[in-house]
């Protein structure tokens, strides 16, 4: 079975988003494979970020649990030091912050000779777009430019900020930037909900051509291989909410 929409299935940016990040990286890999032989070969690499406010994703792609407790269900004693004094018990208790690790995976193109990076292929995670992972990953970004290495970045989750400033940036649901080596301008992809997914070109060292990556028949083959609409209601609104015509849209192709 195939996803509900022509493009990018919102349903799968919640809890189910890990599974999709990691399966999707492999996927890429795969399909670039035989066109890249004999000369260039994709690998993935695994970075771990530190997600510093996961209390921020719990509910959306962490298990909830319980964060606050009403001042009515504390247990702590109310009488105070040697006075015996009642004190006041405080209005809440809040969990101190536990950062969470998050392994992301990043498909790299290496040319055979050398073993050199060529190109990066990132699919942002949730801790990308958001502080500090986001001006981590913004740094992460300089680096490989300055080291002459392509970027084809690929952002399929609506939460948080984009890597990418700029005025004229449009606003919809999802985008995909190539930041060629070498180059002072980004190319953009924009894309809505309601748009098929692009076929995205993935480039190599000139003269070589760039090579077409079919972003919509990865999504694809890892919904199929994966049985997600075992896992996905589609009967309820995906987080975070769309907009009340979007909604609309989305219960017509569901």
């Amino acid at each position: 079975m195939k996803s509900p929409f022509p493009g990018m299935d919102p349903y799968l940016e919640g809890y189910l988003w890990p599974d999709v990040h990691n399966r999707l990286a492999g996927v890429i890999s795969e399909l670039l494979a035989p066109q890249l032989a004999p000369k260039y070969v994709a690998r993935i690499e695994l970075y771990t970020a530190e997600d510093s406010s996961p209390e921020l994703e719990v509910g959306i792609m962490y298990p909830d649990v319980e964060v606050l407790l009403r001042k009515q269900e504390l247990k702590e004693p109310e009488v105070g030091y040697e006075t015996g004094t009642a004190v006041s018990k405080p209005t809440l208790v809040l969990p101190n912050t536990v950062s969470v690790p998050v392994r992301i995976p990043v498909v790299e193109i290496r040319d055979v000779a050398k073993n050199r990076l060529i190109t990066a292929i990132e699919i942002l995670s949730p801790v990308n777009k958001k502080a500090p992972g986001l001006e981590r990953y913004r740094e992460k970004r300089l680096d490989l430019h300055r080291a002459g290495v392509h970027l084809l970045e690929l952002d399929l989750i609506r939460r948080g900020t984009r890597t990418v400033a700029h005025p004229r940036l449009p606003e919809t649901h999802y985008l995909m930037t190539l930041l060629r080596a070498g180059s002072h301008h980004t190319e953009i992809w924009a894309i809505n909900v309601q748009d098929p997914l692009p076929v995205l070109p993935v480039p190599l060292v000139a003269p070589d051509p760039d090579v077409p990556l079919d972003l919509r028949r990865a999504l694809d083959i890892i919904y199929e291989r994966s049985l997600y609409e075992l896992s996905v209601d589609y009967k309820k609104d995906p987080p975070p909410a769309f907009d009340a015509k979007t909604r609309a849209w989305l219960r017509k192709q569901t």
